[in-house]
């Protein structure tokens, strides 16, 4: 059986603001943590700093958390290999990463997403492009985790999936911290659907908020979204009562009223008026809600199922539709049954 107490090395791939916290809250357990940029430069910086000052000011470096832009050095040895980048450059991120890993690392993924191009789930990607014999020990990382929040001590809970429950339960036992609880679970297709198509929800209640569609509107919206959302991921397979965990509701509440939340904001300015385009590029990160918008409605009418929240969405964020007409057109639909298509 795979144990917390047989790992003494993990390795972060990627600087974002969850990976440089993730990184941070190994380290502080003095376990060996090495935090990987792929650029040169971005590492040398990080670990002259002590801090990643862009994304995560004031958040020290423990001793135990050295930065690097060294795959070699990173993965040798490394018991836990956590993968913190956005969705988009996951698949890239895997091939430079394969000649370097150990076959008996543990991969836990921590991106919320779906590929764009072919709507995959990431542990999808990850057993592709590692193969069986590397990807037989995946785990999936979700919950109501803003970063900031996380990093500031603030208590959080999340969840960690795996095929294989022991292995889960030795990630839980690497990252159970005083203020981060970690509950374990087998829903890997669920845990990971929850988390990147609640992003989606997450822009159009950003947008509630910016309009002033009060608190009835925006409830509303959010229970509409979780049952769309639900829908979809049981029909690829998951199991309905995740949504309604911490993977689900729970990370669907934090990204939908939280300031923080990148998608909420994308959402909110965009009720302001602004381009697309130009939130994201003053976001300084990615809002994996916009891309998974893309993938979830291929792949929702690949399944055939029906999610009229997400295609007005498409629609507002890249037909030019007007967010108010989008909701006018919602409120008009036929009336049916509340939970139909998900029981």
């Amino acid at each position: 059986m795979i144990s917390a107490e047989g790992i003494d090395k993990v390795t972060v791939i990627g600087t974002t603001s969850w990976g440089t916290t993730l990184a941070v809250l190994l380290a502080r357990r003095e376990i060996s943590t090495y935090l990987w940029s792929w650029q040169k430069e971005e590492a040398a910086r990080l670990q002259r700093d002590g801090e990643n000052k862009l994304l995560q000011p004031g958040l020290r470096f423990p001793p135990a958390l050295t930065v690097t832009h060294n795959l070699g050095d990173a993965l040798a040895g490394a018991g836990l290999v956590v993968l913190v980048v956005p969705s988009s450059s996951l698949r890239e991120n895997l091939r430079r990463l394969r000649p370097h890993l150990d076959p008996a690392s543990i991969v836990l993924s921590a991106v919320k997403g779906l590929e764009s191009e072919t709507g995959k789930r990431m542990s999808e990607v990850i057993g592709e492009e590692l193969g069986p014999a590397l990807s037989t020990a995946v785990c999936v990382l979700s919950g109501p985790n803003l970063s900031r929040e996380i990093a500031r001590g603030l208590p959080a809970a999340a969840i960690v999936a795996c095929g294989d429950l022991p292995t889960a339960e030795a990630v839980r036992g690497l990252l159970m911290g005083p203020s981060f609880r970690v509950y374990t679970g087998s829903d890997v297709v669920g845990v990971e659907m929850a988390g990147a198509l609640k992003n989606i929800i997450a822009i159009g209640a950003g947008m509630c908020d910016g309009f002033g569609y009060g608190d009835n509107g925006k409830a509303a919206f959010l229970t509409r979204g979780l049952a769309e959302i639900t829908r979809l991921g049981v029909a690829a397979g998951a199991q309905a009562l995740t949504f309604i965990g911490l993977a689900g509701v729970g990370d669907l509440v934090s990204t939908c009223y939280s300031s923080l939340s990148r998608n909420h904001t994308v959402g909110f300015e965009m009720a302001k008026g602004r381009p697309l385009n130009e939130i994201l590029a003053s976001l300084g990160q990615v809002a994996e809600g916009v891309t998974t918008t893309v993938a979830a409605r291929n792949l929702a009418r690949r399944l055939g199922v029906e999610m009229p929240i997400t295609e007005k969405m498409y629609e507002v964020l890249f037909e030019g539709l007007d967010p108010h007409r989008g909701v006018a057109e919602l409120m008009a639909r036929e009336p049916k049954r509340e939970l139909h298509g998900v029981q």
